[in-house]
């Protein structure tokens, strides 16, 4: 796809509507400007097709949603960052930091307010809700699973995530529709633009997977861009439980010498960051050259102080992370991190649900990494 679509508007589902919820605005308005862009020349076209809603509180700390106009008979995109805490409410006049279970609770109270009059619910929650929570362990609850087989009792057709932490938690919905897309071609292209003179071969580049988990992203970055593939192992000590999880004991590498190579490592979440680090120190100490880390979201739970020493010592040498969740103001200050916009490939998604089209071209972006790394290498 691109900018120059031809569009037959008969072929849409119904008319497009999007509710960018509180703390998805920016994501939302990016959104909407290319959708704009591409249906200007059909009948649905309008200068916006944002929603405006609310979810008021009282002082109590309850909650309503309201939409501030009508949705009847649109196919409805409703936008949600669960992981936006830069968003507050007060209660009882003390100022209170949104939850991911707040933003979940708002997402429910916006689809009850469209009262079942929207043709189609869409829901686009780029990092799920409770996805880090995606199995069960002795006795305890599977948030994730349970809130999507909600979500589905209150009419949702499609669930739109982002690099889910565990994407077999779609088996919880078998019969609703459920898109795990991966911004590969978005980082890589990203990468592409931001790191002078990268080189891209087996001599020079490799592919490190930070752990098990992550091993299967890593591998399709490996295979797309044509050079070898490492991982680290996670030891741990599972006798004991720190911060919810078995603490690492220490980080095992397996795979062919780093010596002189720039590194990638994709993981989905850079949570404090610790892994990350801890693996960098690691590859320096085998004389590997560049290391460079992504993750899809990027919160820095314990701040980036850590990083700002790596990046000033030299360990790591570059961050990325895309803007499908909240950054705040002093991470986009920092030279080591580079964003990576999705809002455009988002945008596609919507474009093919919207017109009931095939989305296979959309989800897999070989083709593209095949054109880019051609381009470069002529």
């Amino acid at each position: 796809m691109n900018d120059s679509l031809n569009l037959n508007s008969e072929t849409c589902v119904a008319p497009l509507g999007i509710i960018a919820m509180q703390g998805a605005s920016e994501l939302g308005n990016k959104i909407n400007s290319y959708l704009v862009r591409w249906y200007k020349d059909t009948s649905y076209a309008k200068d916006s097709y944002l929603i405006d809603c609310e979810c008021p509180r009282f002082s109590s700390g309850d909650g309503k949603g309201l939409i501030k106009s009508t949705v009847r008979g649109k196919d409805l995109f409703i936008i949600i960052d669960v992981g936006n805490y830069n968003c507050k409410y007060k209660i009882f006049e003390k100022e209170n930091c949104m939850s991911p279970d707040d933003h979940y609770q708002d997402l429910k109270r916006i689809i009850q307010a469209a009262s079942g009059k929207a043709h189609r619910v869409n829901v686009i929650m780029p990092i799920l809700y409770g996805g880090r929570q995606h199995r069960r362990s002795y006795r305890e609850s599977l948030d994730c699973a349970c809130a999507l087989q909600e979500l589905q009792a209150m009419g949702v057709s499609n669930i739109i995530c982002c690099d889910a932490h565990d994407p077999r938690v779609n088996n919880a919905v078998p019969l609703m529709g459920f898109d795990n897309i991966m911004p590969t071609y978005q980082v890589l292209k990203a990468m592409f633009e931001h790191i002078p003179n990268l080189i891209v071969d087996k001599d020079n580049f490799m592919v490190i997977s930070p752990d098990e988990g992550a091993l299967n992203r890593n591998m399709y970055y490996a295979s797309a861009l044509g050079v070898n593939l490492g991982m680290f192992y996670k030891r741990r000590d599972y006798s004991r439980i720190v911060n919810g999880r078995n603490p690492i004991v220490a980080h095992e590498y397996l795979g062919d010498s780093v010596e002189g190579k720039t590194i990638f490592i994709a993981d989905d979440i850079i949570s404090s960051g610790e892994s990350v680090l801890d693996i960098a120190y690691e590859l320096k100490k085998r004389n590997a050259n560049k290391i460079y880390a992504f993750a899809t979201y990027g919160l820095f739970v314990n701040g980036l102080e850590k990083f700002d020493q790596a990046y000033k010592d030299g360990y790591i040498d570059g961050v990325f992370g895309t803007n499908l969740t909240y950054r705040t103001p002093e991470l986009l200050s920092r030279e080591w991190f580079n964003e990576v916009d999705v809002s455009k490939y988002i945008a596609h998604f919507i474009l093919a649900l919207n017109h009931d089209m095939s989305i296979s071209n959309v989800i897999d972006p070989h083709e593209k990494i095949k054109n880019m790394l051609a381009e470069r290498h002529s």
